[in-house]
């Protein structure tokens, strides 16, 4: 194999899994030691500087970065990287001097952000500081899109989310708030250099088709509507008995939301099998203990009403049964149809985008599920000065993608004002400092503990079901959070070899607690993982390899189960070992001048 070159700096940014797996890149690692080191403050902009929204991101985030954990991988849960990042949002200090002020003399360009969601409200954040006139446009009378419509009040507290987006909205950003866009051509009339659609996916999948769905239809809500009509206090009450279709984390929502507003009887009911519904494990948790169940595999087949009043549904009981491919089909079992009763019906089986607004004589190309044809790099569409993100770009997803795309439709309105490439995106931030300890110092600081995750405590539940406001989770105390940011591996701390200084005395070897060295013979690398110390299966994740050694053989490191405890550093004799804290960061927007 070719020596691997660690100057790139994508190869060690790939080994930090919990960053890599985050689509906005926040420094995992880096934050957990100032959490453990009771810099909060700290800790918190390194988060708001990559993910915009620490305190909401903390309560509410879909947590790619867990499964992606190291500590996972020794039959251990993941560092709860998630609760973590509320930790530094909960315990801050004053923050507001920190972040970067717009200057009053601006730089001669406009930009309009329709929709004043995650990713709308990130282009604002990232561009205002650089001097653009920004210009905010959206239906609701306050910020925050669909993290205040369609989060309920229990999970994400209003507080939370009105600090967050104010110290956005703080920024000199004109708001047009309570404002329908009605016309994409009134808003380039309007001689904006640029415009961002961040709309979201405000429109709910409906069972338009299913027999009985119009005998009483107002009792059967479109899931992400009545969230938000709820959000907005249109509506504080709900029927006894409630079925809840769909098994995201928008029907989490709506069932959980559903017991508070009075609902005594409230059923998830979910075609897939339970194992496969869409929602978050720990939102499927969540619902669960409030004593909601989940029936699965039932397709629902009518809804049942008498002289014009919803009484209940039916539905079919199917098996899955899958093909050579693992593509799933549901089967009906023949048994006889089940009668559900209810006097309200919850949809949540997914969203769409809708953008009737949006004239199909501009240039902008849509595909046959009415998404745009966008650039997956620059989120630029066919009319280069109008740009998409979030879940109007490229479908729902989640906040942090949201933020992440923002991040991206940034650089390239930055880029397009300035009359550059859209694709010569400016490259990420890398620092690398040495770490390496004494042997009794590294003894006494760098211990890995073995505890198991910490639980993060709830509240009574017969209080929170008697109160839409009231959070459920309480966030770690800081004696917990302490103890938890201890589980964090460091994996942002690199196993550096340099091959000019190595003996080959195999000391790192034999000192490894994985086996994840190995002293061998070159090869391609199919060959070469099949000689390893310890097997390299998982070839998602790359061989660290370096060039020749004075015997003719190279060093051969399986980055995917080495945890980074920097014993072979302490062990090496002539230090060609070393362990090198590796900080990523990507660079947003107002960097493509330098």
């Amino acid at each position: 194999m070719s020596p691997t070159d660690i100057k790139n700096p994508e190869y060690f940014h790939k080994v930090v899994d919990c960053q890599y797996a985050c689509p906005a890149h926040t420094p995992v690692p880096e934050y957990i030691r100032l959490i453990s080191e009771e810099k909060y403050t700290e800790a918190y902009m390194v988060n708001w500087k990559s993910n915009v929204f620490p305190g909401v991101l903390g309560r509410t985030c879909d947590r790619p970065c867990e499964p992606a954990c190291r500590r996972g991988r020794i039959e251990e849960e993941p560092v709860a990287i998630c609760r973590l990042k509320r930790v530094a949002a909960d315990f801050k200090g004053e923050v507001k001097h920190l972040m970067p002020k717009a200057p009053k003399e601006k730089n001669g360009k406009k930009i309009a952000l329709i929709g004043a969601g995650p990713a709308s409200l990130t282009v604002a954040r990232d561009l205002a500081p650089f001097g653009y006139e920004i210009h905010l446009y959206d239906n609701q009378e306050v910020g925050g899109g669909m993290m205040r419509s369609q989060i309920p009040s229990f999970r994400l507290p209003g507080s939370v989310l009105d600090e967050e987006v104010n110290y956005i909205l703080d920024m000199d950003i004109h708001t047009h708030f309570n404002t329908h866009v009605t016309s994409m051509k009134e808003m380039i009339a309007k001689n904006y250099d640029a415009i961002f659609v961040g709309t979201g996916a405000p429109r709910g999948k409906d069972p338009k088709d299913l027999p009985g769905r119009w005998d009483d239809p107002e009792h059967v809500h479109i899931g992400i509507e009545w969230l938000a009509s709820v959000a907005f206090e249109h509506i504080s009450s709900i029927g006894k008995k409630v079925i809840v279709l769909g098994g995201g984390n928008t029907a989490m929502d709506c069932c959980r939301t559903s017991k508070r507003l009075g609902g005594e009887s409230v059923t998830v009911v979910v075609r897939s099998p339970f194992k496969e519904m869409k929602a978050s494990p720990w939102e499927i948790e969540d619902a669960m203990r409030e004593d909601i169940p989940v029936l699965d595999c039932m397709v629902p087949k009518s809804f049942v009403s008498e002289n014009g009043k919803l009484k209940g549904m039916m539905f079919e009981k199917v098996h899955a049964v899958y093909d050579d491919k693992g593509k799933r089909s549901l089967v009906p079992t023949g048994e006889p149809e089940i009668f559900l009763e209810a006097d309200d019906v919850l949809v949540a089986i997914g969203q769409e985008n809708s953008f009737p607004w949006i004239e199909r004589d501009l240039g902008i190309e849509f595909d046959q599920w009415e998404i745009p044809t966008i650039d997956k790099v620059t989120f630029a569409s066919g009319v280069p000065n109008i740009f998409f993100g979030g879940d109007a770009a490229l479908g729902p997803k989640n906040v942090i993608t949201a933020v992440a795309q923002g991040h991206e439709g940034a650089v390239s309105i930055d880029l397009f004002c300035k009359g550059l490439d859209l694709h010569n995106r400016p490259d990420p931030m890398v620092n690398m400092v040495s770490q390496k300890m004494g042997v009794h110092e590294w003894m006494y600081e760098n211990a890995v503990v073995d505890d198991e995750r910490y639980i993060v405590p709830h509240a009574n539940k017969q209080k929170v079901l008697k109160d839409r406001k009231m959070e459920v989770e309480l966030g770690f105390d800081l004696n917990t959070a302490f103890k938890e940011a201890h589980r964090c591996l460091n994996c942002d701390v690199q196993t550096v070899f340099t091959e000019s200084r190595c003996i080959e005395c195999d000391a790192c070897m034999d000192i490894c607690p994985t086996s994840c060295i190995t002293f061998t013979a070159d090869g391609d690398e199919e060959d070469l993982r099949t000689r390893l110390s310890a097997p390299a299966n998982n070839l998602t994740q790359d061989l660290y390899v370096s060039s020749n050694l004075s015997t003719g053989r190279v060093m051969v490191k399986d980055e995917d189960v080495c945890l980074h405890c920097g014993l072979c550093a302490e062990r090496c004799p002539t230090s060609a070992w070393d362990m090198q804290k590796f900080l990523y960061q990507t660079t947003n927007a107002g960097h493509s001048c330098k």
